[in-house]
């Protein structure tokens, strides 16, 4: 079900777990008191409500396995000044009740089945519908070849950066790629500059064949770069789907 649909009922959730994941990022699993089933890449409308009736809403994509969970988990990066970023960081707690309503979304989803070679390119919570597409992409088999071309600050901003790892480690059809711009990357695999046409060049490379199916994640400049590149690097405008994020 999508806003397309009917319209989806706001439910309370609890706040289960909080997972400190880089310093600007930490995951959230909410616990549903409506379990719903998700496609990777949607996402769901977080409501807060002040006492004296003042509410602020921000969407945040699904990190968690498109799989029937009564727990979801929402990466949520604090955003300069972002109010809902900012109660979640600072002030909520496990046990804390949360409004939402979910899933969200019928455009960036994850290709089922899928057939073709598909890249990802994220930067920081960025990472969380595409993280959500690498899951439900290893329960299936056979994968297809897939890579991530993914922009940090520094290593420690690489949000999932041991589970990315593993299956890079793992799955030979599966291609990790860091776009360290802070730092000099420790790996030789890696760039130490902004992501760039020529870099998607590269990754394209990586893959072996032209991706039908490119999903791009992030704030509004990094998307719009990104795009960009991905564009110049020869890669189908009708392949290229976008979503971004803010507050």
């Amino acid at each position: 079900m999508t806003e397309n649909g009917p319209q989806i009922a706001w439910q309370t959730c609890v706040i289960d777990e909080i997972v400190q994941q880089t310093p600007s990022i930490k995951s959230f699993f909410l616990r549903l008191s409506k379990p719903f089933v998700h496609i990777a890449g949607q996402h769901v409308d977080v409501r807060l409500t002040a006492p004296d009736g003042y509410s602020a809403m921000r969407s945040y994509s699904i990190a968690s396995s498109a799989i029937s969970s009564p727990t979801i988990e929402l990466a949520i990066e604090r955003l300069p000044d972002g109010e809902v970023s900012a109660f979640f960081h600072d002030i909520a707690a496990v046990g804390d009740e949360i409004e939402l309503r979910g899933p969200l979304g019928g455009h960036f989803l994850w290709p089922e089945p899928a057939i073709d070679a598909v890249l990802l390119i994220g930067a920081g919570s960025g990472l969380a519908p595409l993280m959500a597409m690498i899951r439900q992409r290893r329960t299936l088999k056979p994968a297809v070849p897939t890579a991530l071309l993914l922009s940090a600050r520094t290593a420690q901003d690489v949000l999932f950066s041991e589970e990315l790892h593993s299956v890079e480690i793992s799955d030979a059809a599966f291609v990790l790629a860091l776009a360290i711009t802070r730092e000099k990357p420790v790996r030789a695999s890696d760039f130490s500059r902004r992501i760039d046409s020529m870099m998607v060049q590269e990754i394209v490379a990586r893959l072996h064949r032209k991706p039908t199916q490119v999903f791009v994640c992030g704030s509004n400049g990094f998307v719009n770069i990104a795009t960009e590149g991905a564009l110049l690097a020869g890669l189908d405008p009708s392949s290229i789907k976008t979503e971004r994020y803010g507050g």
